[in-house]
Formats: C-alpha cells, sequence, structure tokens
C-alpha cells in the first residue's frame, strides 16, 4: 500500500507537521498523564479508522508499560473495568469531541462536568488540545491513506 501523498519529504507537509508537533509537545510536557495521553490518542484513531495511529499509539503504550488486557480493552471502555474513573472521563470527552458531527449538542455538559471533576484546568486544556491534535493526525493520515504496521516505537523522536 502506498500513502497518496508523502507527508514526510513533501515541504509543505512539512511546516504543517511542524505546527502540529508543536502543539502536541506542549500536550505532551503538560501534567496530563501519559497513560491517559495514550488512552486518548487510541480510541479517537479507533473511531476515525486510523491505523497509522493506532499502530504507533499502541506501541508506543505497550513500550511505556501499558497492559495488553488495557489496550485490547480500549473499544470497550464502558464495560471494562481496567480503566480509572478519571480515565473513562478522559475516555467519554474523547468520544464526544472526536464524534462532534454526530451529536447536535457537541459535548454534554455532563461528559465536561465529570472530567473537571478528575482534571484541574491545566488538564483540562490539555485534554482537549491533544483530542484536537490527534483528531487532525488522524484525518491526514486517513484522507492520505497512510499505511499501517511499520511504525517502531521513538521512530519519529
Amino acid at each position: 500500500m502506498e500513502a497518496r501523498l508523502n507527508m514526510f519529504t513533501n515541504p509543505l507537509a512539512g511546516k504543517i507537521l511542524r505546527h502540529i508537533n508543536s502543539a502536541g509537545k506542549a500536550v505532551t510536557d503538560s501534567t496530563l498523564p501519559d497513560a491517559t495521553q495514550e488512552l486518548v490518542k487510541i480510541r479517537a484513531s479507533q473511531i476515525n479508522g486510523c491505523g497509522f495511529c493506532l499502530d504507533m499509539h499502541t506501541k508506543d503504550a505497550a513500550k511505556a508499560g501499558e497492559t495488553a488486557l488495557r489496550l485490547n480493552l480500549i473499544a470497550a471502555w464502558r464495560e471494562a473495568k481496567v480503566f480509572t474513573e478519571a480515565e473513562r472521563a478522559a475516555l467519554e470527552l474523547t468520544e464526544q469531541g472526536t464524534r462532534l458531527a454526530d451529536a447536535s449538542g457537541g459535548v454534554t455538559d455532563e461528559a465536561w462536568a465529570n472530567a473537571a471533576k478528575h482534571y484541574d484546568e491545566e488538564q483540562l486544556t490539555a485534554l482537549v488540545g491533544l483530542i484536537a491534535v490527534i483528531n487532525t493526525y488522524n484525518r491526514l493520515n486517513v484522507i492520505t491513506q497512510q499505511p499501517a504496521g511499520d511504525y517502531e516505537p521513538g521512530m519519529f523522536g
């Protein structure tokens, strides 16, 4: 499988990716827990059907010590007992923030209030930013049909 557009060699794509990466770095450097960050990236990527991001973030999460059980249950997080209440709140916000077009009211007040019970203002800001960034990456990769399977943890820095 070949990508429709090589985002890694195109000069304009490089400029765009650098800006998106800068936003992602701000989130990475925040106090939002690393495990939560990976769960959010994986769940949004599952919803959006982004194989490239799923390949990357499941491998990164496993390398960081995430268990296979938790990785395998992310899509069914509502029924799984392996996630904390804070993680569940982040996953709910991720789903609603990713499926904006599916919900006439966007993110519900209940989902926001639940997340706010578990995360401070900086962490909520990071969570919202992360949901936006991963959805951006998902869209770039799905539109250009970036192939999945070759990612090695740490290969992008």
